[in-house]
C-alpha cells in the first residue's frame, strides 16, 4: 500500500477521514513485525492463555477452522477492563510527560464529554490537538519502550479471561486474530503481542525521522473508521468478511460488527444489547452482576485515568521517503 498523506480533519469529509484512518491502520498493522512464538529461555514476555474451567473462561461460541476467516476484537471493555488509553495516560503522567495545568484542561474536556453525552466536533478537535501536543517532538522508540513498561504496570491484570479464551479459540482453529481499537497503534500492538494475537489495528499518527509531528493520519480509529480498517485489512489478506467474526462491547462498533458474518456483543452497553437482540446476534457478559452497561472512568482512578484521555489519538505512522 502506498504511503498515506495526512489530511487535516477540517478540510475533508467525515467519510474521507474514516477511510483514510482505516487504510492507515491497516497499513501500519501489515507493516508491523509478525508475532513470533515464545522460545524457552529467551526472556520474551507473553501472556499465557487461560484454560477453560468453571470460572467461565471456556469459549462460549464454537469456532471452526477456516483459513479465509479471522476474528476482530475491540479492546476497551471487550478484551480489557477499562480503556487502554487511560492506563497509558496514567503511565505518561507518572513519567511527567505533562503537568497539572495541562491535566486540569484535559479533566475539563473529559468531564464535558461525559456530561454532554455527545461528541461535539469542535470539542473533539480541541481534545485531539491537546493529546497530540503531549507527544509532539518525542521519539517513537521512546514511546514504544515506555508502552512495554506501562503494559506491565497497569494493563496485564486487566484482561478479561473469558474474552481471552474466545480469542485463543480462534487461534487454535488456525485463524488470525486482530485487535481493533481507537487506542494508539503502538499500545495496541504491544497488547496483541503479549496476548499472542496476530496483530492490531489502532489510531495512527504521523512521525518523520522517528519523531512525532503532532498530526494524525485521518482521525482516531473509532466507529466507522474501524469498519474501514477491517475492510482494508481483509482485502489485503484475502479474507472473506462473511466468514469472519467480530466482538465488541459498544454500539459505536455496530458498523464493524455489521461488516462480518459472525458478530458478537461482549459486555455490551445498553444500545448494543438492544441492537444485538433485535438482530439475533450472540451476547456474552463477563462482568460481575452485568454492572458495566455504563462503565466509564472509575472515580478511584482519579488523576491517572483522566490523564489517559489526553492520549487517545497518540499513534505512529512511519512515513516512507
Amino acid at each position: 500500500m502506498a504511503a498515506l498523506q495526512w489530511l487535516t480533519p477540517r478540510k475533508h469529509s467525515a467519510t474521507a477521514r474514516s477511510v483514510l484512518a482505516g487504510e492507515a491502520a491497516a497499513e501500519a498493522a501489515l507493516a508491523a513485525p509478525a508475532a513470533e512464538p515464545e522460545r524457552p529461555g529467551d526472556g520474551t514476555r507473553r501472556e499465557k492463555s487461560e484454560k477453560p474451567g468453571k470460572n467461565g473462561t471456556a469459549p462460549e461460541f464454537p469456532v471452526a477452522g477456516d483459513p479465509n476467516a479471522a476474528a476482530f476484537f475491540d479492546l476497551d471493555n471487550t478484551v480489557m477492563q477499562g480503556a487502554a488509553i487511560f492506563h497509558f495516560g496514567r503511565g505518561l503522567y507518572k513519567r511527567k510527560f505533562f503537568h497539572k495545568r495541562e491535566l486540569a484542561r484535559f479533566a475539563w474536556q473529559q468531564a464535558w464529554f461525559r456530561l454532554a453525552g455527545s461528541e461535539d466536533p469542535e470539542h473533539m478537535q480541541d481534545a485531539r490537538d491537546s493529546a497530540l501536543s503531549i507527544v509532539k517532538g518525542h521519539r517513537v522508540e521512546e514511546l514504544m519502550s515506555i508502552g512495554e513498561e506501562i503494559y506491565d504496570e497497569y494493563m496485564a491484570g486487566k484482561i478479561w479471561p473469558g474474552t481471552r479464551a474466545l480469542a485463543q479459540a480462534h487461534l487454535d482453529a488456525g485463524q488470525r486474530v486482530w485487535l481493533v481499537t481507537a487506542a494508539p497503534v503502538e499500545t495496541a500492538t504491544i497488547i496483541a503481542r503479549r496476548l499472542g494475537l496476530t496483530g492490531a489495528l489502532g489510531t495512527v499518527a504521523e512521525s518523520v525521522g522517528g519523531i512525532y509531528t503532532g498530526r494524525l493520519v485521518g482521525e482516531p480509529l473509532h466507529g466507522p473508521s474501524k469498519a474501514e480498517a477491517v475492510r482494508a485489512l481483509a482485502a489485503a489478506e484475502g479474507l472473506h468478511l462473511s466468514r469472519c467474526a467480530a466482538y465488541s462491547d459498544s454500539a459505536n462498533d455496530i458498523p464493524m460488527l455489521s461488516l462480518v458474518g459472525h458478530p458478537y456483543a461482549i459486555n455490551p452497553d445498553a444500545r448494543l444489547r438492544k441492537h444485538a437482540r433485535a438482530e439475533g446476534w450472540r451476547l456474552r457478559d463477563y462482568r460481575t452482576g452485568r454492572k458495566a452497561a455504563k462503565i466509564g472512568i472509575p472515580a478511584a482512578a482519579g488523576v491517572g485515568a483522566v490523564a489517559g484521555g489526553a492520549v487517545a489519538a497518540v499513534a505512529i505512522h512511519r512515513r516512507r521517503r
